[in-house]
């Protein structure tokens, strides 16, 4: 692997999640050692855990310099986790992984360094762990990506590695679990590059699944009509943007 000469910061949510964190941590430190050795950060948003999940941040973190704990003191919701991580981020990738251990941390280490205006996605292959009606749910999201946002990502809800330029461009609106959509369908828009890569799906240390809860489906659903618009309105505005800048293009020619 070549030396890495871009910097990094890598993001943990974290729910209820005492029986995974602490092997998650450790792990993220020792590949941001070596896919970034000069510039690094590890940022760990707690969405109102009620188990020992903050204890045991805090004690795994405490000798780490360049470790954070941000706590949500009531649980907020995978959305607004994400999007904590995503704002308080300030290296060149971010990439943000589940606590729960699912994702295999040293998945990282190949892309240590990344094009400029391109994307790494993940995708699992099987959610073999997925119950009936948590598929039902994967796949009427994945029909309302396709059909209604024009994105044809195989993975929309797994780990991605970003540019930080990105998200100053594109600055996310949404706080439910459907930001990802709204990211996803914004660098589909503005040209992004993807890149997907095979991911494996781990098995869950502990804890449950809160991707499937009624409270993270109903603010998903309440939230499908704004991000609708949101797109719609980006859209809007990067056409005009290119058509600007192909009138400046011709002036400038001339």
């Amino acid at each position: 692997m070549n030396l890495s000469t871009q910097s990094w910061s890598i993001i943990i949510f974290a729910f209820n999640e005492e029986n995974s964190i602490q092997k998650v941590i450790e792990e993220s430190l020792k590949v941001l050692e070596k896919i970034a050795p000069f510039q690094n950060e590890l940022i760990i948003v707690d969405d109102g855990s009620t188990d020992h999940t903050v204890k045991i941040i805090e004690d795994s973190i405490r000798s780490a310099k360049n470790a954070k704990l941000v706590v949500h003191h009531k649980n907020k919701g995978i959305g607004e986790a994400l999007m904590t991580g995503y704002k308080l981020a300030k290296f060149e990738n971010i990439c943000a992984i589940p606590a729960d251990g699912q994702f295999d941390i040293k998945e990282l280490l190949p892309y240590s360094n990344i094009a400029e205006h391109t994307v790494i996605s993940f995708y699992r292959v099987v959610k073999t762990r997925y119950s009936i009606y948590r598929k039902v749910l994967s796949f009427g999201n994945k029909i309302f990506n396709r059909y209604f946002l024009s994105i044809y990502i195989k993975d929309v809800n797994w780990v991605k590695i970003y540019k930080k330029l990105f998200f100053d461009e594109i600055n996310p609106v949404l706080t439910s679990s459907l930001v990802e959509s709204e990211i996803c369908a914004k660098m589909v828009q503005n040209n992004y590059k993807i890149i997907e890569i095979e991911s494996k799906y781990n098995a869950r240390q502990g804890g449950i699944s809160k991707g499937s809860s009624p409270k993270t489906i109903m603010r998903a659903v309440l939230e499908l009509f704004k991000l609708f618009i949101v797109i719609r309105f980006n859209y809007k505005k990067h056409n005009k943007k290119q058509q600007l800048n192909s009138k400046e293009s011709v002036a400038d020619s001339n």
